[in-house]
């Protein structure tokens, strides 16, 4: 390739603006990426958790073993932090007098909810940047071309003769802005997409997990109402 037609080259050539222009494009695929490889490792890390917590929970051990396990561990999350969060409610509810079954029930199934609810935001923490580099980036690259463009046509204007060799580099240019754009989109939209389904698959997941709970300690609350 020539030298004059180089990426580099045309990079360096280009206006101050379009400079600007690949410049937030290549931050925005930086931290496009940076989200990206976090947020696979978080779910990855969340869903391997989540399967050793279910292994340990429909073991047929005790419940309360298994909370005096977990209410010691640092950083519980997922389905541990809600599993914690509800048999803590669950037991404080059982040490309450005159409260009425589905009162207690209700109050632990509250209780899991909101921590649920934060773990589920955890989970969708970024992809709200991801949305909107891929939404935004194309558009931007867009903006650099026209610009480019624009200046390339200024430049055939200010000359008697025009070639492909004159207008080349100009349209090179501005063609640059584009394919940033689409660098930086890609990405951030193919990852958004996959990871909204995988949080989705382990919202469903903690629902799940809640319902099965809330049946669990349902039948010990009245269990233990009958016999008092």
């Amino acid at each position: 390739m020539n030298a004059d037609m180089s990426f580099t080259h045309l990079v360096m050539q280009a206006s101050l603006l379009a400079q600007l222009v690949l410049l937030i494009l290549v931050v925005a695929s930086v931290f496009s990426w940076a989200v990206i490889l976090s947020k696979r490792k978080l779910l990855a890390q969340t869903a391997r958790e989540a399967q050793q917590f279910e292994d340990q929970f429909w073991s047929g051990g005790s419940l309360d073993e298994l909370y005096q396990r977990q209410r010691h561990q640092p950083g519980n999350q997922g389905l541990a932090a809600i599993f914690v969060a509800g048999y803590e409610e669950y037991e404080r509810q059982q040490s309450m007098a005159h409260v009425d079954t589905d009162d207690q029930i209700a109050a632990v199934q509250r209780q899991m909810r909101v921590v649920q609810v934060r773990e589920i935001e955890r989970l969708e923490e970024g992809l709200s940047l991801l949305a909107t580099i891929g939404s935004t980036s194309p558009y931007v690259g867009l903006f650099g071309t026209v610009w480019g463009i624009m200046n390339a046509f200024i430049s055939i204007g200010n000359v008697k003769q025009a070639s492909l060799a004159t207008v080349a580099p100009g349209i090179a240019e501005a063609l640059i802005a584009t394919a940033m754009g689409l660098f930086a989109a890609i990405p951030a939209v193919i990852a958004y997409n996959f990871f909204t389904r995988g949080t989705e698959k382990m919202e469903s997941r903690f629902s799940t997990f809640t319902e099965e709970m809330i049946g669990i300690i349902d039948r010990g609350l009245r269990a233990n109402a009958k016999q008092k």
